[in-house]
């Protein structure tokens, strides 16, 4: 039994955090939910108590075995030294460590064998990169994939609890005709798309853009695989959609692909376009599984396959992911 703690416990991440801790039955001796002086002292409910929520600082991860990251990457570069110190494992949401050699970047459905070799730190990927990973993991084990040309469809999840709470304010302000309100999004977002997520880092293309490639060769051990991505925010409350273009290194089946994504563990088949099914975020919200559908034929490059892909950002895209790297601990 481990004494588990949760790093920024009182976001939207660390809630779905201690709820899914709940929900598999995790097998822990204590929770320890931990956010910042502002937090201290509200209470988490787990497992039919209350618990205080604790300030978060060196001494406070004293006697824990797991620590869930939950915070952003100021907070756990500045926590991460003291979490191996006290001896615990950090499983870190945040993208300090994705791309440190020394730290495993996990997916477990894909490698869950690169835990073996942690010290001290795991990191949880990027959410965008998770569910287009288990989307085409079971294509690439077949034919490895060369590159992707990818559009995601972001939903306002992605931007933590404000966000959501941006959107829906932002739809209530126009049905009731009212000024709308703009904080966490560069523009309105409610019947609008803003085609921006992250900052510009490479040749025009945002770090929200370049992580599907940077870290994707670290998940799938593609170290040459190339990926050219656009990353939009959608007014959408919960759920990524990824639409992605994947050139193989040979030929492989529309019927190939869906018997491999049908097999996969953590995806689910959606995909009989006559009937109109096919992966939507409504759908996928609130569950774990990735929906994978839309397979057809690349008309562009005879090695390549063209799908759709959704899946919830919050849960698995985040919270569940990381808890599933717990599990394997």
């Amino acid at each position: 039994m481990k004494k588990v703690a949760v790093l920024g416990a009182t976001g939207a991440v660390g809630r779905e955090m201690i709820r899914i801790l709940e929900e598999r039955e995790f097998p822990l001796a204590s929770l320890k939910p931990l956010a910042s002086a502002a937090s201290a002292g509200k209470t988490i409910r787990f497992r039919g108590e209350e618990i205080p929520v604790e300030e978060a600082k060196p001494e406070a991860f004293a006697g824990c075995d797991i620590v869930l990251g939950a915070a952003q990457n100021p907070v756990a570069m500045r926590f991460a030294p003291d979490i191996v110190k006290a001896g615990a494992v950090f499983v870190d949401n945040s993208s300090a460590f994705r791309l440190d050699p020394k730290v495993p970047l996990i997916v477990p459905e894909i490698n869950p064998e690169d835990v073996k070799w942690h010290q001290g730190i795991i990191s949880n990927p990027n959410c965008t990169t998770i569910i287009t990973a288990v989307g085409v993991n079971a294509i690439h084990r077949i034919s490895p994939i060369r590159n992707m040309v990818v559009s995601t469809y972001q939903a306002a999840s992605g931007a933590g609890q404000g966000g959501l709470e941006e959107l829906e304010g932002q739809i209530r302000a126009l049905a009731d005709d009212a000024p709308v309100s703009i904080k966490y999004f560069r523009y309105q977002l409610a019947c609008n798309l803003i085609p921006e997520i992250g900052s510009p880092v490479y040749e025009e293309y945002t770090a929200e853009e370049m992580k599907l490639q940077n870290e994707g060769r670290k998940i799938l051990h593609a170290p040459d695989m190339a990926v050219s991505c656009t990353c939009v925010r959608v007014p959408v409350m919960r759920s990524h959609s990824i639409s992605a273009t994947i050139r193989l290194e040979r030929p492989l089946s529309v019927e190939e692909a869906r018997a491999a994504v049908a097999a996969a563990p953590g995806c689910r088949l959606v995909d009989d376009l006559a009937q109109h099914r096919y992966p939507m975020p409504l759908d996928t919200s609130d569950q774990d599984l990735v929906f994978v559908g839309r397979i057809r034929r690349d008309l562009t490059d005879e090695n390549g396959l063209c799908l759709f892909i959704c899946g919830d950002q919050l849960r698995k895209g985040a919270a569940t992911n990381t808890v599933q790297i717990a599990e394997l601990l």
